[in-house]
């Protein structure tokens, strides 16, 4: 496929980028509507959905609705899908909730954000019920508290994963292309010194590449970093205090700049966020890339079949995704309540999966008998012949093909970012001050860790 085609292709999904049977209660949108509720639209206010113009969540809201008029019930859901980065998403409910709004009864909150929008009063505390299940994944679980009370629902989750190109393994004579993950860095360097011995890798530069330019992108590889250094480096407690020390940050600043290192990471990612770091792996100037699973489907719509791979992140990923929570001025609280029951149980979690989410419960892993229901799952195919037109991969219980393999596993060892309602003043600090690492001039690790050290110390209790 030409570069300008593939781009095209790339770019446009990345364009829609955000930065997955119910139980008891009512949560199929068939009982009583709660006493106290005002009838009319539950809004529903989200970043965009990655799976397109009609993606999975407004197909998800559809099927609810279907499910109120049949019952006879007044209650209607209608997403509201708000512009602009995480950052100005971020703003935008907080100026909205704020002001003591109505506007938005349901709020697809970063799971980063929900110890500062529970903190601050701007969300209600919700029924453990919805989270305290076997069946949520424990670290996707754990994004849905503060303060010892669930204030948010889980509804789809996000990780770091190692995508890698079979093509170019196959060039440096590698017999073996299905890898099924590595144990540490140096196993990955081990095999990138093998890929720069050839010379007959079209458009190959460097091992691999990864998001470092100046925003979120920079904090999640380093939280990796130091999750990933030698005895594992927290940098808050539970309750969001600044526990790190000088030596913790110098061994995580040594572990970021082995992974960030010229000789096995292109010099683009420096500045490069999830669009271009996905646009070098796909025009095959590295082998390997640090990616979400949303681009599992992406990539598939431009790599022939068989040359994509995917596997674990070395050491530890970070944990991403986006929680639902019931604003604290819905005049439609308990319903709104009920249908974050809907969205987030079970079917509803496998349709998420089938679309390219990361779905946040275990049996839309590992339950073949589990499926999609129809009036979610959207057309499965665009062809005549039955191929879906997506090309994703898919195992014997029509699941993404690495989903219970790669995927489950992943979410289940991943690292939490710091949870804290001070989360922004957090990573503008971290990102900030850990741009000199990749600078024309560095400094050696300790001094940049005692300058981290206080700057953190002023922005964070301790």
């Amino acid at each position: 496929m030409p570069r300008r085609r593939l781009l095209g292709t790339l770019l446009a999904a990345l364009l829609l980028a955000p930065a997955a049977c119910t139980g008891g209660g009512g949560g199929d949108g068939t009982g009583p509507a709660p006493s106290g509720d005002v009838p009319g639209d539950i809004v529903v206010a989200s970043g965009r959905d990655v799976t397109g113009q009609n993606g999975v969540r407004r197909r998800l809201i559809d099927a609810w609705n279907e499910r109120q008029e049949k019952a006879g019930h007044e209650f209607r859901a209608r997403l509201v899908e708000l512009p602009g980065s995480a950052d100005e998403q971020r703003g935008q409910l907080l100026g909205a909730l704020q002001s003591g709004s109505s506007a938005y009864d349901v709020v697809n909150l970063d799971v980063t954000w929900v110890p500062e929008f529970a903190a601050a009063g701007l969300v209600r505390p919700l029924p453990g019920a919805l989270v305290d299940d076997p069946d949520v994944i424990g670290p996707v679980a754990g994004t849905a508290r503060w303060d010892g009370r669930v204030y948010a629902v889980p509804f789809n989750s996000d990780v770091g994963l190692l995508y890698y190109r079979r093509d170019h393994l196959e060039r440096a004579g590698l017999t073996r292309t299905e890898l099924d993950g590595f144990g540490t860095w140096r196993t990955l360097e081990n095999l990138i010194d093998v890929l720069d011995e050839q010379d007959d890798i079209p458009g190959y530069e460097k091992g691999w590449t990864t998001q470092l330019a100046a925003y979120e992108g920079r904090t999640v590889n380093a939280v990796e970093a130091f999750a990933s250094a030698a005895g594992g480096i927290t940098l808050t407690d539970e309750e969001g205090r600044y526990t790190a020390t000088v030596e913790e940050l110098t061994r995580g600043i040594a572990e970021l700049r082995r992974r960030t290192a010229t000789p096995y990471t292109l010099p683009d990612a420096a500045q490069s966020d999830e669009a271009a770091s996905l646009a070098d792996f796909a025009d095959g100037r590295t082998t390997f890339l640090r990616h979400w699973p949303w681009v599992y489907r992406t990539l598939h719509r431009t790599f022939p079949a068989g040359r994509l791979g995917v596997t674990a992140l070395p050491g530890r990923a970070v944990l991403g995704g986006q929680n639902l929570a019931v604003a604290a001025g819905s005049r439609r609280a308990g319903k709104a309540a009920e249908l974050i029951e809907f969205l987030t149980g079970k079917e509803s979690e496998r349709c998420l999966l089938d679309a390219g989410f990361a779905a946040t419960r275990v049996s839309a892993y590992t339950d073949d008998r589990l499926r999609c229901p129809a009036d979610v799952a959207g057309t499965p195919s665009a062809t005549p012949s039955g191929e879906r037109s997506d090309r994703m991969p898919r195992d014997g219980a029509d699941r993404p093909a690495y989903a219970r393999t790669v995927l489950l596993p992943a979410l289940r060892r991943a690292a939490h970012r710091p949870r804290t309602p001070l989360y922004g003043a957090f990573t503008q600090t971290l990102t900030a001050r850990l741009g000199p690492l990749f600078g024309t001039d560095p400094p050696d690790d300790a001094t940049l860790a005692r300058t981290l050290d206080a700057a953190l110390r002023r922005v964070l209790p301790g």
